[in-house]
């Protein structure tokens, strides 16, 4: 992992801490899993986390409308919670693979 992909998953997740994402770590799942600052630099460090993310894709139609809709109307910084907490790779992390692809079901909501 280069400097650069570890500084972009360590930022990602920091803004992923208070939504309970779901992860691999070691080729064990965990999840949801909470974590704090700390938890992930030792994680990245040891090359050992990999979140589970959803693509942007993977977006429902309900989903893709209400996102459209907030984009209009709400701030960047709003946005980007809205992205991290439906779990949503934005950054293109699993492209990357810094993140492995969520299950359909994984992040469904109740």
């Amino acid at each position: 992992m280069t400097q650069e992909e570890r500084q972009l998953l360590l930022k990602d997740l920091c803004a992923r801490i208070p939504y309970e994402v779901q992860c691999e770590i070691g080729g064990l799942r965990y999840g949801p899993y909470t974590f704090t600052g700390d938890d992930i630099e030792d994680l990245i460090a040891g090359r050992m986390f990999k979140p589970y993310l959803r693509p942007m894709s993977s977006m429902t139609e309900e989903e893709e409308i209400y996102y459209n809709t907030i984009y209009i109307t709400l701030k960047f910084y709003e946005r980007e919670d809205w992205l991290n907490a439906h779990h949503f790779d934005y950054r293109g992390l699993i492209e990357k693979g810094l993140a492995i692809e969520a299950p359909e079901d994984m992040y469904k909501e109740e």
